[in-house]
């Protein structure tokens, strides 16, 4: 039986490995999964955002003062990129979703003196929930948009790469596919390890999706739906540099806009840079969404 470390606040704890989901099958013989189980399993870390605000017990607001992969945003923290919402608003949500919504605003300046045309959030759970291995998953509806570049992700807490990232989801708009990756020491940035799922066409990810991934010490294997969509082994990273998913992480959901990975898949240089015209257009009527329904951390197998 493997276990999972868990700190809250600074106590550490460790509880013995779980089944996580309940699945059931549809027509085409696809994993279903829906909702989580409600038992069977250990919950060390969960959030249903039913609101009516940020639960700051367990999440940070992170607000722009260092500046990567030429993004185009500055987070922030307001109610005009990150609510809580609920019934028809929460589209399929039962309890309640946290809405994170970027925005148009020319010419905002951050502390540090620098100048965004658009604004979005970031949270994240370090100092807070942060844990060595288990099963983290998250159930997320996207929109469609070259440019937008929404992710679910999972970061260690000291220098990067040296202590690793585990990307569970990655989209930059395109409504047939999504991403997981890892990075590390000597496979970080454009040599990080990364594999896509593509999507039935009609349950795109513009539909409600769990997106996960199984973390143990000698792997990690990422899960949408339940269906197994890549698997990082230990000898697989060994082969260009250390494991570096042996340490304590902390949980991230942000919404970029623009920015390296982006464009490195659409190639848009105007009217910003990975960033296209329409999608600029949805981003001014609020229409470029992301919706999480929950977030949990588990033991896992």
């Amino acid at each position: 039986m493997k276990f999972l470390s868990y700190r809250l606040i600074g106590i550490v704890f460790t509880f013995p490995a779980l089944a996580l989901f309940s699945q059931c099958r549809d027509a085409s013989g696809r994993s279903a999964v829906s909702e989580p189980a409600k038992m069977d399993r250990k919950e060390v870390f969960f959030d249903d955002f039913s609101g009516p605000g940020l639960d700051t017990s367990k999440w940070n607001v992170e607000i722009t003062g260092m500046h990567f992969n030429n993004e185009l945003q500055a987070y922030v923290d307001s109610v005009n990129v990150l609510q809580f919402v609920s019934g028809t608003e929460a589209e399929g949500a039962e309890n309640g979703a946290a809405l994170f919504t970027p925005g148009f605003v020319p010419g905002y300046t951050t502390g540090d003196g620098r100048k965004f045309d658009f604004i979005s959030s970031r949270i994240n759970t370090r100092n807070k929930a942060e844990f060595t291995y288990g099963t983290v998953s998250a159930r997320i509806k996207l929109t469609e948009g070259a440019g937008l570049w929404p992710a679910f992700w999972i970061l260690g807490t000291g220098q990067w790469p040296e202590t690793g990232e585990i990307d569970v989801m990655e989209y930059v708009g395109e409504k047939d596919w999504a991403s997981a990756a890892v990075h590390g020491p000597k496979y970080s940035g454009d040599a990080g390890l990364v594999n896509r799922l593509y999507f039935a066409d009609s349950s795109n990810a513009t539909q409600w999706h769990i997106y996960s991934v199984d973390w143990k010490p000698d792997s990690l294997i990422f899960k949408y739906d339940g269906i197994t969509m890549f698997r990082v082994t230990k000898p697989m990273t060994a082969f260009f540099g250390p494991w570096a998913f042996d340490n304590p992480k902390y949980l991230i959901l942000n919404f970029a806009v623009g920015g390296i990975y982006p464009f490195k898949i659409n190639g848009i240089k105007e009217p910003y840079y990975g960033l296209s015209a329409a999608t600029l257009q949805a981003i001014k009527e609020g229409k470029s969404r992301m919706l999480v329904d929950w977030v949990k951390v588990s033991a896992n197998k």
